[in-house]
This record gives structure tokens, C-alpha cells and sequence, in this order.
């Protein structure tokens, strides 16, 4: 159980990116359990209906192929302001050696790790300023510092890309009273990783970790929460928050 007051984001509006699975719906959970309002877009075809018990409302979408704008103007429909803004939608489509990426492969990658976060948050910007103080709260990973595994370099230049926009984003706002942070996950133990990592990997990798375990899509929520309140953490702007039991302490 979260140590959050169940009214604590009640009467807020959270609008929430790649919510179907993963961190994103470890995040709308935490989010539901303290009383919000979400909108909450998801990916992944058939989804709207297993969140149905979280958000109060659903948009299907790949990001990858450019619907981005579509779900900020369907979020429109749905309300006058927005009080939190998550982009959490991305993932690596595969692992693609750099000698081999394709145009397409490359395209895909950066509309929806990159493009989609830069058109939603630029289309939600005036309801954003419409509320009293709002927050964004951009996901990008580890692999923006470290650069990733074998395979991975254009799914970690995008999110190195998300987090230097988000840091733009903290002092460009910052006069319209909307923060702007991220949380950078490390290795997760989600889907995610039983698509692009072996298991023989994923071992050497918490070996690796401090804790000596990888973290759960659990461990992660809370920071978005955080990041999310203004009663919490409404002195903050402009960080990034390091999810990753010690594997990159910096």
C-alpha cells in the first residue's frame, strides 16, 4: 500500500502515456489510489477495457506511427485543464546493431520516443497553464547515461533527448507555474526486458546492481507521484530522478 493520502491528487486531472502495461500502469494504479482523474493513453491494441477499473477514460494509439497528435486532441475533448502530464510511452522495438538500423526502424523509434513526447506536451500546454500549477513528468532510462546495451543506441539517444527537453521545458514553463522532471528508470523487471533481454542478461544484471535485485514497475511509481505533487515536491524543477538500486550512481 502506497504512504499517499487517498485525496491526494482528488479533483486533479493526470493525463498518462503508454499506461497498458509496465511502469505505466504500475504509475495510473498509484495514481487511481489517490484519487485522480486519468486520461490514459495505451499502445497496445485492446487494452482500454483491462483499464477500465483505473482510468476513467482510454485512448488507443501507436505512438510509432505518428497518432500523437490525434490523442492530445482527444484529451481535449475530455477537459478544460490538466493537472499532471506523463509521458511515459516508449519502448525499444527491437535491438538493432547500429551497422544495420533501417531508415524505417529509425523513424519508428524516434516518433515514439521523441516525436510523441514533444507534439502531446506541446498540444496540452495551454490546459496545462489553464490549471493553478500543473507538472510534467517525462520517463526516459538508464541507458540515456550509459548509452545502453549492444543494440539499443537510437532507443537511448531519444531518451537522452527527453531528458535535456525536459530540463528546457523546467525553465521555460517555470514562469506559468509548471514544473517539469524525469524519472529515469534503471533495469525494471517488466515485459519490457522479456522482449529485449535474455535471461542470462537480465542475471548478470542484478548481480551487478547494488541491491542486488532489478526493480519492479512498484518501485518506480512513487517518484511519479512526488514529481506529480505540488504539496511534495513543488520546489523541484528540472531533475531527473535516478530509479536503479545503485546500478548508475552518479
Amino acid at each position: 500500500m502506497l504512504p499517499y493520502p487517498k485525496d491526494l491528487f482528488a479533483g486533479k486531472t493526470v493525463v498518462i502515456t503508454g499506461a497498458g502495461r509496465g511502469i505505466g500502469h504500475a504509475v495510473a494504479k498509484a495514481f487511481a489510489d489517490c484519487g485522480a482523474r486519468l486520461l490514459c493513453h495505451s499502445g497496445r491494441a485492446g487494452t482500454a477495457e483491462q483499464l477500465a477499473a483505473i482510468c476513467d477514460d482510454c485512448f488507443e494509439a501507436d505512438f510509432a506511427a505518428d497518432d500523437a497528435g490525434a490523442f492530445a486532441a482527444w484529451v481535449k475533448e475530455r477537459t478544460d485543464h490538466v493537472d499532471v502530464l506523463i509521458n511515459n510511452a516508449g519502448t525499444m522495438l527491437g535491438r538493432f546493431p547500429a551497422h544495420e538500423l533501417s531508415d524505417d526502424d529509425y523513424e519508428r523509434l524516434v516518433a515514439l520516443n521523441q516525436t510523441a513526447v514533444v507534439k502531446v506536451t506541446r498540444d496540452l500546454i495551454p490546459l496545462l497553464k489553464a490549471a493553478p500549477t500543473a507538472s510534467i513528468i517525462n520517463t526516459v532510462s538508464i541507458s540515456a547515461l550509459t548509452g545502453g546495451s549492444p543494440g539499443s543506441a537510437i532507443y537511448s539517444a531519444t531518451k537522452a533527448f527527453v531528458g535535456t527537453y525536459t530540463r528546457a521545458l523546467a525553465r521555460e514553463l517555470a514562469p506559468d507555474n509548471i514544473r517539469a522532471n524525469a524519472v529515469s528508470p534503471g533495469t525494471i523487471d517488466t515485459d519490457f526486458h522479456e522482449r529485449y533481454s535474455s535471461k542470462e542478461k537480465l542475471e548478470a544484471t542484478r548481480k551487478s546492481v547494488p541491491l542486488q535485485r532489478l526493480g519492479t514497475a512498484e518501485d518506480c511509481a512513487p517518484a511519479y507521484l512526488f514529481f506529480a505533487s505540488n504539496q511534495l515536491s513543488g520546489y523541484v524543477t528540472g531533475q531527473t530522478l535516478e530509479i536503479n538500486g545503485g546500478q548508475l550512481i552518479v
